[in-house]
């Protein structure tokens, strides 16, 4: 493996109290949940630049705390849209999971294996794409694409794939991406690509997570799991209250200000060390 040294499970000397994990955790959770997103993609430079956490290590454990995060997230989901609306679109989380499977466990190997400074570079290229995302969900033409099936199947492959290899590469549960895919190229309402996004976020979750537990970095999860429950806890609080609070804040002044934030943590993350 190449350039390990500086991905490997040594503890950086910054003080990470299980208060200040609480209280980021639960800061982004609530950003994430003002928008309807568990917040993950915000989480990640609090841990390299804050917490000062390794690039590798920062991407299992935002892994870790996004997983829990879904998970907890699944039974409100199937109360808000009951499991017989999203059953009829099968076919749609078949595709796409067809793809996004075999991107996490492509995109989990080459983080294991890659420089340090590598894939800091690559995590803040991949913060400008969420951001631009973020700000396309919001503001942009959502309108579906006119496919015959097998161009539509052929795309979700590669669509389910490339999402596949961001989520596990960033820990992140991918939603960002998945909702608009399913809106574009399946004609899916967005309230039900939702739901769909979950149903195909977390098995891929899983299969990054299983990839990342290979490499010994994983151990990081052991070294600092009072840490990861701590912070995963506060994601849970905070994205809870933001849901109830979704609307308080204008997306007109809401949506710019998180993609700054995102651009920001991007070049942050691109100058690591």
């Amino acid at each position: 493996m190449i350039g390990r040294s500086t991905n490997a499970i040594a503890a950086p000397a910054r003080a990470r109290s299980l208060s200040a994990a609480l209280a980021a955790g639960a800061g982004v959770g609530l950003l994430g949940g003002l928008i309807g997103l568990g917040g993950a993609e915000f989480r990640l430079p609090l841990l390299i630049g804050l917490f000062g956490f390794a690039a590798l290590q920062a991407v299992i454990m935002n892994k870790a705390m996004s997983l829990i995060v879904v998970v907890t997230a699944l039974p409100a989901r199937l109360v808000a849209v009951p499991f017989d609306t999203v059953s009829g679109y099968w076919f749609v989380v078949v595709n796409l999971l067809a793809g996004s499977l075999i991107g996490a466990w492509i995109g989990a190997t080459w983080a294991t294996r890659v420089r340090s400074a590598t894939l800091y570079r690559v995590l803040a290229v991949l913060l400008v794409l969420i951001a631009i995302a973020l700000a396309w969900n919001h503001f942009g033409d959502l309108n579906s694409l006119v496919l015959d099936p097998v161009a539509r199947t052929l795309l979700g492959l590669a669509a389910g794939a490339g999402i596949g290899i961001v989520a596990a590469l960033m820990g992140v549960a991918g939603g960002e991406l998945l909702i608009p895919t399913i809106v574009l190229l399946f004609a899916v309402d967005i309230k039900i690509a939702g739901s769909l996004a979950l149903a195909i976020s977390l098995p891929t979750m899983l299969v990054a997570f299983a990839r990342y537990s290979r490499d010994r970095s994983f151990e990081v999860l052991r070294a600092n799991k009072g840490f990861v429950l701590a912070m995963a806890a506060g994601s849970i609080i905070g994205t809870v209250l933001g849901g109830l609070a979704l609307g308080a804040v204008p997306e007109s002044v809401l949506i710019p200000l998180l993609v700054a934030l995102l651009l920001v943590s991007s070049v942050k993350v691109w100058r690591h060390d």
